[in-house]
C-alpha cells in the first residue's frame, strides 16, 4: 500500500513537472507579448505628446569656398515649441557670436555680420562675400522653450582665388599685345612718310637737275 501511494505520487510529480515545462514558458512568452502590446502604444503616444524634444540635421558638414563668394550654412531643425537659434564662429581669431533669434519673433545680428548674414527659418544662414578670416567652425545652438537643446557643427574652408594671378598676367599680356601693335602701326606710319619725303625729294632734285641741263643746252 505505501508502495502504490509512493508510485502515484512520482506519477502525479512527473506529470505536473510535464506539464509546467510545456505551459510555464507558453504562459510567459504570452505575458511578453501582452506586455508588448500595452507598452508599445504607451511609448508611441509618450514619443508624440512628450512637450520637450528637439532634434537637427546638418545635411553638408563640410564647406569649402573662395574669397568673395556666399556661402549657405544649411541645417533643418525640429522641434514642438518655439525654438531659439544662436550661430557662433570659432576660428585661431577668437570665437565671435553671429546671429541669435527666435522663430517668429526677433532677430539679432552682431555688428560685424550687419549686411552679411541672411537668416532662414529653418535654422540656416546664409554669408555673403566671404573672406579668409571665415574660415573655421560654425557651431549652432536650438534650444527649444521647454529647456532641451541640441547641436550642431560645419567647418568651413575658404581658398584664395588661384585664378586672379593668372587673369592679371592675361590682362597684362593683352595690355602690352595692344600697345605693341599701336607701336607697329605708328612705326609704320613713320616708315611711310619717310619713304613719301624720300620720294618727293628724289622727284625734287631729279626736276632741278633736267632743269639745269636745259639751261645748259639752251646757253649752248
Amino acid at each position: 500500500m505505501v508502495i502504490e501511494t509512493f508510485l502515484l505520487s512520482l506519477i502525479k510529480n512527473v506529470y505536473l513537472v510535464f506539464n509546467l515545462n510545456t505551459y510555464v514558458p507558453f504562459m510567459v512568452s504570452r505575458k511578453k507579448e501582452k506586455l508588448k502590446s500595452i507598452i508599445h502604444p504607451l511609448l508611441k503616444q509618450t514619443t508624440e505628446t512628450a512637450p520637450g524634444g528637439v532634434s537637427l540635421v546638418v545635411p553638408q558638414p563640410n564647406i569649402n569656398a573662395t574669397v568673395a563668394q556666399n556661402i549657405l550654412l544649411s541645417v533643418e531643425y525640429f522641434c514642438r515649441g518655439i525654438a531659439t537659434i544662436e550661430w557662433k564662429h570659432v576660428s585661431s581669431w577668437g570665437t565671435t557670436k553671429i546671429v541669435e533669434w527666435k522663430s517668429g519673433n526677433y532677430v539679432n545680428v552682431s555688428t560685424i555680420y550687419k549686411d552679411r548674414v541672411t537668416t532662414f527659418e529653418n535654422g540656416s544662414i546664409q554669408l555673403l562675400n566671404v573672406g579668409m578670416r571665415d574660415a573655421g567652425y560654425y557651431f549652432i545652438t536650438v534650444t527649444e522653450e521647454y529647456g532641451t537643446n541640441t547641436y550642431g557643427t560645419i567647418i568651413v574652408n575658404v581658398y584664395e582665388i588661384i585664378y586672379e594671378d593668372l587673369h592679371f598676367v592675361a590682362v597684362l599680356f593683352a595690355f602690352l599685345a595692344a600697345v605693341s601693335a599701336i607701336l607697329i602701326c605708328f612705326m609704320w606710319l613713320c616708315n611711310k612718310s619717310l619713304h613719301l619725303f624720300q620720294k618727293k625729294t628724289t622727284n625734287k632734285l631729279t626736276a632741278s637737275t633736267t632743269e639745269e641741263i636745259e639751261l645748259e643746252t639752251i646757253e649752248c
